[in-house]
This record gives structure tokens, C-alpha cells and sequence, in this order.
């Protein structure tokens, strides 16, 4: 069978050093089975060079190969400049979804004592990003308005893949937009929110206002939760997730698009962090993210070796935690390469030699 193409985005400061580090685990001598690398540049030098050009390249691989590995990137507030690659890359594979999951990390004390896995599904597009704004008046008397949209179509993936996503873990459904202060647009959400409820009858729906929803998160302590969003909304609820558990650093963001029977059709992993500058070159920063996201990336390839694969990364991420061996932010002494290595010697023990 020929190697399985991922397509490599290269980003900038730390996010270039942590994807190199999640290279190396995806090397054929660690996991057993080669891979084909088609590399691209989104670094803002070369971003800027080709205007972006290069962006629209690794989006057009995207979609040919299905498989995307992307580092941080940095995103400038100029007005008039390349502006973010992350909007480029969504619109231009069709991203419907994004999903963060938080969870333990071993070694670390969680917020609240929550001990089970939450996943926040949100729409990777429309709502109040790329919305349209503009002002009138002046002084006291400047108004400033927006114009945002959802399209059923958005959030049915959102709500489909939440409840898809809720069946494989024995999640329950939690969660919802403000839908009673926003009948129509928001309501549009909730409509396709009960409308997947009844799709799945076996999954557990707790549907909450969103105002509720991050009010609950610090009492909750019992099973995973799977909570569908807005895109503003998740955003915002996806990183209180992730720190509830102790740390940004500790899972992956994956970036879905589906067919017409909403089957995955592409998938861009990446770490929910930026670029981090003050920790570049220090060898300091926690690659853990980036792992994890290459590990993700394997699990939805349909062969079994990379099926084996991905689940082993994730075991050996936390077996390295489990044993004490953790970078700095996570309370340990570990550089980021010797945390790397200490999680290829598992592979290698685990996975057996190429």
C-alpha cells in the first residue's frame, strides 16, 4: 500500500519548534509504518512573500489528501496585512467543526474536581467571525453594528457530530446557545441541537442556555460531557475547558469536513496554543499538544497500524506524565526534547521496530 499522505504546515517560533518535535514521533522507526510529508511554509515571512499564495497551496493538498498537520502561526493586527491562515484554511477545505477535548493530564489538580473528559464541538465558521461591521455618528452619538450569520447546514454538522461524538465516548449532551433571548438565530441552533436528540435516542441530552452552561462546568464531577456550540461561544468556552483541567497545553484542536452525509472528509490537527515567543529557542516549551495532535491525526485513518498508532501515542503521552517526567509549565524539569524522547522510547517498546 503507498504511505499515507499528511500535509505538514509549518508555522512560526515555538509552533515550528513543537511541530518538529511531533515529526519525530511520526517517524517510521516509532511508529512502524512510513508516511509521506508534502511540506508547506505558512510562516508569516513566507506568508507575506506570497500573499498569501502558499496558504491557498497547503488548503488545496488539504483537501486532496485529506490529512493536515498544522503549527501555530502567527497572526498580525495590521489592517491590510496577510491576516490569519486558520480563516483561509477553514473556508478553503469547507471546515464545518472544530472539537477541543479537555482531560486529565496526570500530575495535574483539575479545577472543581472534574475528573471525566468534556468536549466542546463548535462551528469552525460563520456566527461573529467574518461577520460584517461598520459605524455611523460621531462622538457620544458613533453607533457600531454587525452583521452575522449561521447557515442550517453549519450547524447540523456541529450538532450531528457532538451526538456522533457523545455515542463512541458514553458522553451526554450538554450545553446550548442562548436560544431564548435569540429565537431565530440562535434558535436555529437549538432547533438542530433537538433535532439530532431525536436522531439518537441512546444519547443523554441535557440541553442548558450557555449563560448556565459555564456556570455548571465548575460544579460538574460526573461523566464526559459533549457540549455543541456557536463559533464565538466555543471559542471562548473551549480554552475555560482546557484550563479547568490545568493547562491549554494538554490536547489537541482538530478541524473536520464532511460529505454530504456528514462522513469526515478532511481533518487538520493543530495545538490549541499560540506561538509562545518568550520560551523560542529556550527548549522549554510543551510539545505534549502538538503530540497529541499528530496521534489524533493517525486515528482517523482507516487502517489498523495507524489505528494502533495513534492510540499508543496518546498512552505513551501519559505514561510520561504518569511517571513524573513533565516540562516546566506542568510542574516538572523536563526539557521539551528530553518530554519527546521520553515518549518515542515508549512507542518504540510498544509499537516494535519498522
Amino acid at each position: 500500500m503507498e504511505p499515507r499522505t499528511i500535509v505538514v504546515l509549518q508555522g512560526d517560533e515555538t509552533g515550528q519548534e513543537l511541530l518538529e518535535e511531533s515529526l519525530k514521533v511520526l517517524r517510521p522507526d516509532v511508529i512502524g509504518f512510513p508516511l509521506r510529508l508534502e511540506t508547506y511554509d505558512l510562516s508569516l515571512e513566507n506568508r507575506r512573500r506570497t500573499r498569501n499564495g502558499v496558504t491557498y497551496e497547503a488548503a488545496a493538498a488539504m483537501r486532496e489528501a485529506g490529512f493536515g498537520l498544522k503549527a501555530a502561526t502567527i497572526t498580525p493586527e495590521q489592517k491590510g496585512d496577510v491576516g490569519s491562515p486558520n480563516a483561509i484554511l477553514r473556508r478553503e477545505i469547507d471546515g464545518k467543526v472544530i472539537v477541543r477535548t479537555g482531560r486529565r493530564i496526570p500530575g495535574v489538580a483539575p479545577i472543581a474536581g472534574i475528573h471525566f473528559p468534556i468536549s466542546v464541538i463548535r462551528m469552525a465558521v460563520d456566527d461573529a467571525y467574518g461577520a460584517e461591521e461598520w459605524r455611523t455618528g460621531e462622538d457620544l452619538d458613533e453607533e457600531a453594528f454587525r452583521t452575522e450569520r449561521i447557515s442550517r447546514r453549519t450547524c447540523r454538522a456541529v450538532t450531528e457530530y457532538a451526538f456522533l461524538q457523545a455515542e463512541r465516548t458514553g458522553a451526554r449532551i450538554f450545553g446550548g446557545p442562548k436560544f431564548t433571548v435569540s429565537p431565530i438565530y440562535e434558535g436555529m441552533f437549538k432547533e438542530e441541537m433537538d433535532a439530532s436528540a431525536q436522531r439518537h435516542p441512546g444519547v443523554r441530552y441535557e440541553p442548558q442556555l450557555i449563560d448556565a452552561t459555564f456556570a455548571l462546568l465548575l460544579t460538574t464531577t460526573g461523566d464526559p460531557l459533549v457540549i455543541p456550540s456557536l463559533n464565538r461561544d466555543g471559542d471562548i468556552l473551549s480554552d475555560l475547558v482546557l484550563q479547568l483541567f490545568g493547562s491549554i497545553a494538554g490536547a489537541e484542536s482538530l478541524l473536520l469536513s464532511f460529505d454530504e452525509n456528514f462522513r469526515t472528509r478532511a481533518v487538520m490537527a493543530e495545538a490549541p496554543h499560540g506561538t509562545a515567543p518568550r520560551l523560542l529557542g529556550k527548549n522549554l516549551a510543551n510539545p505534549m499538544a502538538m503530540i497529541l495532535a499528530a496521534g489524533s491525526l493517525l486515528g482517523h485513518f482507516e487502517d489498523e497500524p495507524a489505528q494502533r498508532a495513534s492510540r499508543a501515542i496518546s498512552a505513551a503521552t501519559f505514561d510520561t506524565l504518569n511517571e513524573g517526567i513533565r516540562t516546566v509549565d506542568l510542574g516538572g524539569q523536563a526539557t521539551t526534547t528530553e518530554f519527546t524522547d521520553a515518549i518515542i522510547a515508549r512507542l518504540r517498546t510498544t509499537l516494535g521496530p519498522y
